[in-house]
């Protein structure tokens, strides 16, 4: 079946950087769209990137410049370099395979439906 293991998450100065990883499994992940969301306290789980079939990513407003999402198809594994982070990206970050693969990849959460089980991250001093 299609499983996530997130890691990586944990605590970080502001201005500091994380790399999260996603060992996915169950399915052939470089035919798919993949994505990671954040879901902080008292909001809405949100789009944060992705990386389409075709290795074009897609990145929310908020994090454009400082986040990159790459996938490594030999080790299985999705990663979201963050750099530069802020009190505001803290969350607990998923990853997810979305229902297809396709040249261009959205963050549009219906279209995605399988979800690890999160990694935290917290940007404090």
């Amino acid at each position: 079946q299609v499983q996530f293991v997130e890691s990586g998450g944990g605590l970080v100065q502001p201005g500091g950087s994380l790399t999260l990883s996603c060992a996915a499994s169950g399915f052939t992940l470089d035919a798919y769209n993949i994505g990671w969301f954040r879901q902080a306290p008292g909001k809405e789980r949100e789009g944060v990137s992705c990386i389409s079939m075709k290795d074009n990513s897609y990145h929310t407003d908020s994090v454009k410049g400082r986040f990159t999402i790459s996938r490594d198809n030999a080790k299985r594994t999705v990663y979201l370099q963050m750099n530069n982070l802020k009190p505001e990206d803290t969350a607990v970050y998923y990853c997810a395979k979305a229902r297809f693969g396709s040249t261009w990849c959205t963050l549009q959460r219906s279209l995605y439906h399988y979800w690890g089980q999160g990694t935290q991250v917290t940007v404090s001093s």
